[in-house]
Formats: C-alpha cells, structure tokens, sequence
C-alpha cells in the first residue's frame, strides 16, 4: 500500500469564489479502490464540504485534514483548529488524523498567497490544536 494521496483544490488566488467547490463525493469511489494509507484533504473551508463524506467511505484509513486556510491572512484559533479535527474524529481514530494546511503555503507561479509571517502564525496555532488534542485524545 502506498503512502499517500494529497489533493489540492486551488492555491492560485486569495479569492475563495474562484477556486474549486463542491465536496468529495465523486472521487470516493476511485478514493476506494486507490492501495493508499493517507488521504491529505483540503477541510478548512466550506468549499470542500461536509467531512462526513469522506468519513463514513474511508473512515479505516488516515486523513491529513487540511484545518488551516492558507490563503486568507487571518490567524485561525486553536479552537477552530480543534473543532474540525473533532468532526473528523468521529470516523477516524486519533492515531489516524494528521493535521494540514489546506494545499500547504506553496507558491503558485512565483506568486506566494501569503507571507512568512501569516505562515508560521497558522502553523502556531495548528501545533497548539495539536497539543490540546493529543491532551484529549492520547497520541
């Protein structure tokens, strides 16, 4: 079984109306017959939907949750990280979430969608979630 699949959704513009929407229904099935431990997921906005859709099909598996919105230059709290790794957590046990930035701070044509600042502030408060979950949950 391989590693991973990581699907991006749109890391081009800051605009969330341009980029892709819709949740992941129509790529579940071809999700089920991939021989991957790891599904690495954009889930920090609306635009992908509910979480129950990947859960209820691949719920034995792992999620990288995208939980960070790497194009907005608002700081999301640990909390709110916090709140959608507890969706998550209802299909998938602790020791099968990895949280993620959605499509990660990568560039696009040279062109950074946010700044080193912004980044390491959205990673802070995703290591924080992390800590305060690993406190609930165990490792």
């Amino acid at each position: 079984m391989r590693t991973g699949l990581h699907v991006c959704r749109g890391n081009w513009s800051r605009r969330e109306d341009v980029l892709l929407t819709g949740d992941y229904a129509k790529l579940v099935p071809a999700f089920r017959e991939m021989r991957v431990r790891q599904f690495v997921l954009e889930y920090a906005t609306p635009r992908a939907g509910d979480i129950a859709v990947v859960g209820e099909a691949l719920g034995g598996r792992e999620i990288g949750l995208g939980v960070v919105n790497p194009r907005t230059a608002e700081v999301e709290s640990p909390a709110e990280i916090i709140a959608r790794a507890e969706a998550a957590l209802r299909w998938f046990a602790p020791g099968q979430v990895a949280l993620n930035p959605d499509c990660g701070f990568g560039c696009f044509a040279n062109r950074c969608v946010n700044d080193h600042e912004t980044a390491a502030a959205k990673l802070g408060a995703m290591t924080a979630a992390a800590r305060e979950l690993r406190q609930r949950h165990g490792d």
